[in-house]
């Protein structure tokens, strides 16, 4: 079993972390990702060239500034459910998602210099703005245990559950990890009101996936959120210290227009760089920065720069 090791990003260092790839292959690239899955690119060699220019650009960034980064696999749509819907086995889904942690840990070997995390991807079952269906703890655990027992095998640093609505996916997620002795971090998704889709207060979403885990998560993030919905949140309270990503959204729109939006509202980086220093400053152990939803490397120098320049 994979045992928790010393990861670098739990340090006070600033680590870089992209997860606006599917976004931009669709709306700037011209990609057709059915399912938003990007995962069926690693079977066709230009295709994973472009993936791998993409890891490298984040690469080169992380270089350029000093800092770290979080190579995130590209399997966040690599579950049962979703794979099915696109005609993908079960098999093939399980090679999909080892081959996602293979192809990040070649690029790691080639960038030895900068420091790098792996992250094996998980993402909800359901839709990731408005789940239909709500799993209890126990189905949730069932559920995401079949992704993350393949991760066992591979070179995987960490899970990294991103885009989840609701508490009882995340303790069903924290459990499967624990089941299998990986490391795991939370990344929740939120409303325009600094909720999650299901309406329950962020901070009470922590407190229930820490109480029914014994606090095994490593930490929380907010992705998927521009930092005007949640900034009303922040209070400094003691629960802000089990926060330490934001992974932000380039548009300050709501789920439900993005969904329906047929070109790509990219905000302004340099304000959207502004918003998360200043996150950063009031609240120093958020070392984990970047982009989602409709970012590109524009977005993500502007939120480092300022960072670094203290803006």
């Amino acid at each position: 079993m994979k045992q928790n090791p010393l990861l670098p990003h739990l340090s006070s260092k600033l680590f870089a972390c992209y997860t606006g790839l599917e976004t931009e292959l669709v709306y700037r690239r011209g990609f057709n990702l059915p399912g938003f899955a990007a995962y069926p690119l690693l079977t066709t060699p230009s295709d994973k060239l472009l993936l791998d220019a993409y890891y490298k650009q984040l690469i080169e960034l992380a270089r350029g500034l000093g800092v770290g980064c979080i190579l995130d696999s590209v399997s966040w749509a690599a579950n049962r459910d979703r794979a099915s819907a696109l005609g993908i086995t079960v098999g093939q889904l399980k090679w999909f998602n080892i081959e996602a942690i293979e192809f990040i840990a070649s690029i790691k070997l080639q960038n030895t210099d900068v420091p790098i995390v792996l992250s094996a991807q998980v993402g909800p079952r359901d839709d990731g703005y408005a789940p239909r269906h709500l799993m209890n703890v126990q189905q949730a655990f069932d559920y995401h245990s079949e992704q993350i027992t393949v991760y066992t095998s591979t070179e995987t640093d960490l899970i990294s559950a991103f885009t989840i609505c609701y508490a009882e996916e995340a303790i069903g997620i924290v459990k499967a990890a624990q089941k299998f002795a990986m490391p795991v971090a939370i990344a929740f998704t939120l409303e325009t009101d600094g909720c999650l889709p299901t309406g329950m207060a962020l901070k009470d979403a922590i407190a229930m996936v820490d109480a029914e885990t014994d606090s095994a998560a490593l930490y929380y993030l907010i992705n998927c959120a521009h930092p005007s919905h949640f900034a009303q949140i922040f209070d400094g309270g003691a629960w802000m210290q089990r926060l330490r990503g934001l992974v932000v959204n380039a548009s300050c729109c709501s789920h439900q227009t993005l969904e329906q939006a047929t070109d790509l509202d990219e905000g302004n980086p340099v304000e959207l760089g502004r918003q998360v220093a200043e996150f950063h400053r009031r609240y120093p152990q958020l070392n984990i920065l970047g982009g989602c939803c409709g970012t590109d490397m524009r977005h993500m120098k502007s939120i480092f720069e300022a960072v670094l320049n203290g803006k």
